[in-house]
């Protein structure tokens, strides 16, 4: 809160009416009123400038634990302020009160009738609209700059992931390899031993049969 002791009555949302200032334009600003009592609590909201401001709603009710919005607009002004600073406040006031009526009684936030009326102090700032530019271009700017390492990660992993997958099949094709040299190695192997097989049999045969021939004298 801005302007002595915190309310107790209400709490505003934001502290500080902020507004994008362009000329000939108009701007808006909410503030959030929430009552902090279990009572009727009414507002007024005040301005050293009630010409430059159109606030609805400027009075209202909020019903206990309740909030409401009040929208303040800048109205269009011509030129830009010496150095955007603005001198312009805001008061507001609040009070308890016994109904939610709509009509509020003339003397509601007169203190000398015996009410404790109770302020809050606003002060109003102008933002250049490109300052929010630059503010959204360098938002764009890390956004892009995390997007960008983002992309950079995925096709990283990408890459890990195809080189991991070329290991595994080049580890199978050498394994196919020696898979298929063992099983020539065995075809060899075993038609070797069908050769000299079959020549030790033969050579059995003939030496049967020469010793089974009669002899000569």
């Amino acid at each position: 809160m801005t302007g002595g002791t915190p309310n107790q009555l209400i709490s505003v949302s934001p502290e500080e009416l902020k507004f994008q200032f362009e000329p000939e334009k108009q701007s808006c600003c909410d503030l959030k009123v929430t009552n902090n009592t279990d009572q009727y609590v009414a507002f007024k909201v005040k301005t050293t400038s009630p010409k430059k401001y159109f606030v609805r709603p400027n009075t209202g009710i909020v019903h206990p634990g309740d909030s409401c919005f009040i929208r303040v607009t800048l109205q269009a002004q011509k030129d830009y302020p010496p150095d955007m600073q603005c001198k312009d406040k805001f008061l507001l006031q609040s009070t308890i009160v016994n109904s939610d009526a709509d009509d509020l009684p003339p003397d509601t936030f007169n203190r000398d009738s015996g009410r404790n009326v109770e302020e809050c102090k606003l002060r109003v700032v102008y933002a250049s609209p490109h300052s929010s530019l630059g503010h959204s271009e360098n938002a764009f700017s890390q956004s892009s700059d995390v997007n960008s390492s983002q992309a950079l990660q995925h096709a990283r992993d990408e890459r890990d992931a195809v080189l991991r997958q070329t290991q595994q099949l080049q580890q199978e094709l050498e394994m196919l390899k020696r898979r298929r040299n063992r099983r020539s190695d065995a075809g060899f192997s075993v038609k070797f031993a069908l050769v000299v097989g079959l020549i030790g049999l033969m050579a059995g045969f003939l030496f049967k049969l020469l010793m089974s021939s009669p002899s000569t004298e």
